[in-house]
């Protein structure tokens, strides 16, 4: 997979170390579904979604060590779902959701709708 620190779309303005992400054009399909398809990453992403500000790693409570935590984080970076920038001693994380509407339109608010109506009717989320 090619990488570069910053994608072609608007990214959080970076004031800290960059980690390596995604080109947009390098964003494929198949990664973003892979990184949605688990409930502590859809947690972190439904998080996000509601949020119009970068958040740290430990406003997104996973019920998870914290090495399986910085693992679902990376799997998303690395798949093109979300950006993580370093502010100072912390992980910044925001939604690349301005990647992901024009390369996959639709998909990201359906599968978010999805996973409400999945929790709605399961009663929580599963993980």
């Amino acid at each position: 997979m090619q990488t570069q620190t910053t994608s072609t779309g608007p990214q959080p303005q970076a004031t800290g170390r960059s980690l390596e992400h995604p080109r947009r054009e390098a964003i494929h399909l198949e990664d973003v579904l892979h990184a949605l398809s688990d409930p502590m990453r859809m947690r972190v992403v439904r998080t996000l979604a509601e949020e119009s500000a970068e958040l740290t790693c430990s406003v997104i409570d996973l019920p998870v060590s914290k090495s399986t935590s910085t693992h679902h984080f990376r799997v998303l970076r690395e798949s093109g779902v979300i950006h993580q920038i370093y502010r100072g001693t912390a992980k910044m994380n925001a939604l690349r959701r301005e990647d992901l509407d024009a390369l996959f339109p639709g998909l990201l608010d359906s599968v978010l709708a999805a996973a409400a109506l999945q929790e709605g009717r399961l009663g929580g989320d599963r993980g």
